[in-house]
């Protein structure tokens, strides 16, 4: 008899609030795992990011009935417009910024996202940021983010994990 592979469901919940409806509840019946214990674990590891929607990944063993569950940091949009404290963005960022934010705030992000961005250095990450941060219409310290990368690319300005 074939040995019944995991089976993987990914969704995106709210941080802190899973439920056992769907997409999770409907999904992880059929696999005999005890959907309370797998939505408290979900809340209790996406609790720093209420107000946020967060991947997650639940990776069940049918066999057993074990489960690993994978939380990946939300979009770095999200990130960002939580820091600002905005809902969404600019529709037109080029033309109309919403919200000035600080540099720090802008290392704090990259330091979360540093696993989920492919980059070298820790400075590409914040730079990388920096790129999503003008696409939503924000600024950092007063300055355009792409002037602040530029400046990061060029030494002038130091970031240090």
């Amino acid at each position: 008899m074939a040995k019944k592979t995991s089976i993987t469901v990914d969704a995106l919940v709210d941080g802190g609030k899973a439920s056992a409806g769907p997409p999770i509840g409907p999904s992880l019946g059929p696999t005999g795992v005890n959907i309370g214990a797998v939505i408290k674990e979900i809340n209790d590891k996406t609790e720093g990011f209420k107000g946020i929607k967060v991947p997650v990944t639940i990776i069940v063993n049918p066999e057993d009935r074990s489960y690993e569950i994978k939380v990946r940091t939300p979009m770095t949009s999200a990130l960002l417009f939580r820091e600002a404290g905005l809902d969404k963005g600019s529709g037109e960022p080029n033309e109309k910024k919403v919200a000035d934010m600080t540099m720090d705030q802008v290392i704090k992000i990259a330091k979360m996202k540093r696993d989920d961005i492919t980059a070298i250095d820790f400075k590409d990450t914040v730079r990388t940021v920096l790129g999503t941060a003008q696409s939503c219409g924000l600024t950092v310290d007063g300055m355009d983010p792409k002037d602040v990368a530029d400046k990061i690319k060029s030494g002038e300005i130091t970031v240090k994990e």
